[in-house]
């Protein structure tokens, strides 16, 4: 069987599973899922996030186009992260996660019954 590396662009699901690396990439995908989102407001909504992780997390991201890094000059310095055009795409997989997620959470309540 070929490595992971070498089916990058060829399988699909070796590569969406190298470019979603990172812990907190669904959760800033999420985030970013509904416009434009500065600095500070995305750390502030995943409060335990160090900032250098959602710095790293978000270079990631931009690195692999999934996000966009807006930067605007100006006094204090403000910078603002959005999807990308094919992260935008990405909102039905978002969507999808969602409705599982309640569904696995509503497994999970019948279980310990």
């Amino acid at each position: 069987m070929k490595e992971d590396t070498e089916l990058f662009g060829i399988c699909p699901y070796v590569t969406s599973q190298k470019v979603l690396t990172g812990k907190w990439s669904l959760l800033i995908l999420y985030h970013l899922s509904n416009g434009p989102v500065r600095f500070n407001e995305l750390q502030r909504r995943l409060p335990h996030l160090t900032q250098a992780t959602l710095s790293k997390q978000l270079k990631g991201l931009e690195g692999n186009g999934l996000v966009v890094r807006k930067e605007y000059q100006q006094l204090p310095p403000k910078v603002e992260y959005s999807l990308s055009s094919i992260g935008q795409r990405f909102q039905v997989v978002l969507d999808s996660l969602e409705t599982w997620g309640h569904e696995y959470m509503d497994y999970m309540e019948e279980q310990q019954k």
